[in-house]
């Protein structure tokens, strides 16, 4: 028999209710694999529903998670439905999870603690349901499984599918604490680096949302470039941190409201070294971009920009793409020396700048996606300053 572990179950009942130990063996390798290469939350949750509900061949199967801080549960992957949150200790899978064990339940309507409003929004009509709480690392209960509707003619669930649920369960608390403390970390991460791009940005009275808009145009132009999704997300999370070296800077020049003179100016450059120097020695990934960007996005592509006067494809992407997404949002906005510029104004620089400032390929690509750019910039508008 085969079995589709990316696909939706199909309306045709299989020719069998139970699966072969060789099926169910193919199908826990064939999982395990999959989930151990990734480390996005949601994506092991949605391969962890698919493998409960091909091993006991479920109609639907749902891995709920616990949340402490808002002492609910809650799930991302339900097949069938959108997120779903419950208060904790509520329902069939609550109670399964309070007291620890794991229940069978034959015909749903005949239960007390089913909450039939679920079927009545969706029209969907549970019959027998399965939940099995699982554990992390210390042996704490972190979640569970719930299957709902045998595929078979009467769908009601057997004590054997509750023993092959449970082998699924005992792998998945153990992977998913694994991942949740990926996405935890990851989570910590984004929010340091967001929050000193913004301290950055406030000592230059660049307040308001600049961090957030040269982030979003970031992503938007390494799309367009063809960067993967991961990279420009990472290039995304990381670009606010691109003026950090800020912190070193005098008041008297990021706060001065006319020209600076050739000395401030010199001493203003000096931001991208701090920057760079904060951040290089990281051992983690997303701030030795964060350097990167930091270092290198006030050179220039035909070698007049600093600190090192590089030229051409000798910055990195990562330096290219943010100068556009700073230098558009900085001419697009009020700054304390300035009064934004009509986009006309600002159009027509980049193609002057095109091959000289800017990477001719991405001012290009820069025009193709200036819709989108728009749209973030009316999305995160600053206040009057």
């Amino acid at each position: 028999m085969n079995y589709e572990p990316n696909h939706a179950v199909s309306d045709e009942e299989p020719s069998s209710n139970e699966r072969s130990p060789e099926e169910l063996l193919r199908i826990i390798f064939d999982y395990t694999a999959k989930i151990g290469r990734e480390r996005s939350l949601s994506s092991v949750l949605l391969l962890m529903a698919n493998m409960g509900r091909d091993m006991i061949l479920a109609d639907r199967c749902t891995v709920w998670l616990i949340d402490h801080a808002n002492q609910e549960l809650f799930t991302t992957v339900a097949h069938g439905v959108n997120e779903i949150r419950i208060p904790l200790g509520s329902g069939i899978v609550g109670h399964s999870i309070a007291i620890g064990e794991s229940l069978l339940i034959e015909d749903a309507y005949q239960d007390p603690r089913h909450n039939a409003e679920n079927d009545r929004r969706t029209g969907y009509r549970t019959k027998s349901i399965i939940t099995v709480p699982f554990v992390g690392n210390d042996g704490k209960i972190i979640g569970a499984y719930q299957a709902v509707n045998k595929w078979a003619a009467d769908g009601v669930f057997t004590r054997h599918d509750l023993e092959q649920l449970k082998l699924a369960a005992s792998y998945a608390g153990k992977s998913l604490e694994s991942i949740m403390l990926h996405e935890e970390i990851m989570a910590t991460q984004r929010e340091i680096i967001f929050t000193m791009g913004q301290i950055g940005e406030t000592r230059s009275v660049e307040t308001g949302h600049h961090v957030k808009r040269v982030a979003e145009y970031s992503y938007i132009l390494a799309l367009g470039c063809g960067m993967r999704e991961e990279e420009a997300e990472q290039l995304k999370l990381v670009s606010p941190m691109h003026d950090i070296g800020k912190v070193a800077i005098p008041d008297s020049i990021l706060q001065k409201p006319g020209k600076l003179t050739g000395d401030e100016f010199e001493q203003m450059k000096r931001h991208t070294d701090v920057g760079y120097q904060l951040l290089r020695n990281s051992g983690r990934q997303l701030l030795k971009t964060a350097a990167i960007v930091a270092y290198e996005h006030h050179e220039k592509w035909d070698g007049t920009g600093y600190p090192r006067g590089i030229k051409g494809e000798a910055i990195h992407l990562y330096g290219r793409i943010t100068a556009i997404a700073d230098v558009f949002d900085a001419l697009g906005s009020d700054r304390v020396y300035k009064k934004a510029w009509p986009l006309e104004r600002i159009l027509e620089l980049f193609k002057e700048e095109r091959g000289r400032h800017f990477d001719p390929r991405l001012v290009d690509i820069f025009m193709e996606q200036l819709p989108s750019l728009l749209e973030i910039h009316e999305q995160y508008r600053d206040q009057e300053i």
